[in-house]
């Protein structure tokens, strides 16, 4: 089995809780379909340190510029300040790229109003930190907004701020990473807290071994 990588953008600022759930669930094999099949790395568009909204320091693994969207099985877009700033526009060009050869993005909070200013929600249904958020961008594809914690249309994966479980159930849906079965388990344990479902999430994914 060839391992994929997932590219998470990583900038200052960033959301810590937004991308948690996700990256964490992909690159531990525990619970998965197929267990290593993913790896995680971060980008920047630098190599110097970020710095998180939490104060945590990440060093990219790579820049944006030696990324190909080809050797990747998609681009993950956290939130932070610094998109409402009109920063981090070179992962915007990132993201179309990956979109223009079929590779998936994700984008949460104000990642996904950097996509509605670039024209990539114009054609979409999308969801976002609220409705209004988004009109403030100028861009032309508010009628397809869907009050939805999470949303996912033609390879791109949209998600509010306080929905960071929803955006990586999708993100998981999207690649694939774990059985119907054990997918639902995981949401039904992270969204109610409820440890019965822990109980079910080791059944489901017990059958699959």
């Amino acid at each position: 089995m060839r391992q994929e990588t997932v590219h998470v953008f990583v900038f200052d600022t960033l959301s810590d809780w937004e991308p948690g759930y996700a990256v964490a669930g992909i690159n531990n094999p525990m619970f998965q379909l197929q267990p290593g099949r993913y790896a995680v790395k971060t980008v920047g568009v630098s190599l110097q340190p970020i710095k998180t909204m939490g104060g945590i320091t990440i060093m990219p693994d790579m820049t944006l510029d030696a990324l190909e969207p080809t050797d990747s099985a998609m681009l993950i877009l956290p939130g932070g300040v610094t998109w409402d700033q009109g920063k981090n526009v070179e992962a915007v060009e990132k993201a179309k790229a990956f979109l223009e050869v079929g590779v998936p993005v994700a984008a949460i909070c104000g990642a996904t109003a950097a996509l509605a200013r670039a024209g990539l929600l114009d054609n979409r249904r999308h969801t976002s930190n609220m409705r209004e958020y988004l009109t403030g961008t100028g861009y032309r594809g508010a009628a397809l907004y869907q009050d939805e914690p999470a949303v996912t249309d033609k390879l791109v994966i949209t998600a509010g701020g306080l929905a960071p479980v929803d955006f990586a159930y999708h993100i998981f849906k999207q690649l694939n990473v774990f059985s119907e079965s054990t997918l639902e388990a995981w949401r039904l344990l992270f969204k109610t807290g409820d440890p019965s479902h822990y109980l079910a999430l080791m059944k489901a994914s017990a059958h699959e071994i």
